[in-house]
């Protein structure tokens, strides 16, 4: 397949449009506001829920069903994706994925008190859909662009996904703000939230058929023969065995294991931080979103091009410092102000490192294989188990301090060990030990 082609590389591009709602209006805004509003005993104002059984606050639990979801498909991905890579089926997972997720949001527009308990389940669905997807989507990257390509095209994608997830919460909010605009009764507090959620699973499942349509079914033409299930382990541990052989790959993955647990845990927890801890008004918390979402557009271009000049991982070193910096910032910060000067800071630093991220692991894979989905399920899986570990963490602090001021400051330690090992990954030598894997193959 010849690579660089625009139609194939901007279906790709598409496909972060039409998921990055999740992120935004699921995971970042009016999901988690809603949550609250609905965890919250009308009465009392106790935010302790009930929850298959079990008696604890509400934000630990939010905090509980992402670290399950994501632990799901960590368990899960790295057989899914040996089997895709044999049977050559690396589109049809992402579908099944997308459509898992897409579903589940539509789902959530039935969520009230009487469907609490069913209604998490289905976001940790909807979590497991969305990242169940990206994995697959990410082990495109190299089979349709060059090396060179790989910063921009990431950060393209990224900066889509912003613009995207952007207009349709635009839309959302002008409905919960002015519900008469759309034929719904004022004091109508929980419908404009729901269609929101319905929205948004129609918004990914709608788009997302663009990029199906144009992406490559089968990149290699593999003619998988036997057992699907058998020959994917064999194609994992053939794999592993080329993993073991890249030193430089697997502190990376190190460093991005630590680092990751900081940067998704203080993207998932955020809106929460500000409701609890804050007590900031929704208006606040939703321009706060569209401040990061609007300024992450410029990062994720800006470290592209801190990439290009300095190198892939002193740009990286730059964005983990600046994290840093953010955690000291969220513990001692009182207002409205200060959380709208530290939203425009993650901004800048949140589209840079997610995107230079994968574009980094994407560069340190062997030019020669073609098990892209399997070497990617090691990032992905380095990934949600960062996620699981961090977001765990996170509630665990708060649980036991009575504080999330106090869990923000522990993910300093996360940073400050994913900037150690960053410092160690020499890329010249990264380059020489994927020579060396390719010689080991070929043997």
């Amino acid at each position: 397949m010849q690579k660089n082609n625009p139609t194939i590389t901007n279906a790709w591009c598409f496909y972060d449009w039409a998921n990055s709602v999740y992120s935004l209006v699921i995971t970042s805004t009016i999901f988690p506001i809603y949550y609250s509003a609905v965890a919250t005993n009308p009465e009392t104002q106790s935010t302790l829920v009930n929850f298959l059984g079990f008696e604890l606050e509400s934000s630990v639990l939010f905090s509980y069903a992402v670290s399950g979801a994501f632990l799901i498909i960590a368990l899960l991905s790295p057989f899914l994706t040996a089997i895709a890579d044999y049977s050559g089926r690396k589109k049809l997972f992402m579908q099944l994925f997308c459509y898992l997720g897409s579903l589940s949001c539509i789902g959530l527009f039935f969520f009230t008190r009487d469907t609490f308990t069913l209604s998490v389940i289905l976001f940790v669905l909807a979590s497991i859909g969305f990242s169940g997807s990206i994995v697959f989507y990410n082990a495109y990257l190299p089979e349709i662009a060059t090396e060179d390509q790989f910063d921009k095209l990431s950060a393209r994608g990224f900066s889509m996904g912003y613009v995207g997830s952007v207009l349709l919460l635009i839309f959302n909010l002008a409905m919960i703000q002015q519900p008469e605009w759309f034929g719904i009764a004022a004091d109508n507090k929980s419908l404009p939230p729901r269609i929101a959620f319905l929205t948004t699973g129609l918004w990914w499942f709608g788009f997302a058929q663009y990029s199906f349509y144009h992406l490559p079914s089968n990149v290699y033409n593999r003619k998988p023969k036997g057992s699907w299930i058998l020959n994917g382990f064999k194609e994992l541990q053939k794999v592993w065995a080329q993993v073991k052989q890249l030193p430089m790959l697997k502190r990376f993955l190190l460093a991005f294991f630590f680092y990751n647990m900081g940067v998704q845990t203080v993207m998932y927890v955020a809106t929460i931080f500000g409701i609890e801890e804050l007590d900031l008004e929704e208006s606040a918390l939703i321009l706060t979103i569209l401040i990061i979402q609007l300024v992450a557009i410029a990062g994720a271009y800006g470290f592209a091009f801190l990439s290009g000049k300095y190198g892939n991982i002193r740009a990286l070193i730059v964005a983990v410092i600046t994290w840093i910096g953010i955690c000291i910032g969220a513990y001692f910060i009182r207002g409205e102000f200060d959380f709208y000067v530290l939203a425009a800071i993650v901004g800048s630093v949140m589209g840079g490192v997610q995107s230079l991220s994968r574009s980094t692991y994407s560069k340190l894979i062997p030019a020669t294989t073609i098990d892209h989905a399997s070497f990617f399920s090691f990032y992905d899986v380095t990934e949600k188990v960062s996620i699981v570990l961090g977001t765990l963490a996170y509630g665990l602090v708060a649980q036991l301090t009575g504080s999330m001021r106090n869990s923000i400051l522990a993910l300093i330690i996360f940073f400050v060990l994913g900037l150690i090992f960053l410092s160690m990954v020499r890329w010249k030598r990264a380059i020489g030990a994927e020579q060396d894997v390719k010689v080991n193959v070929a043997s």
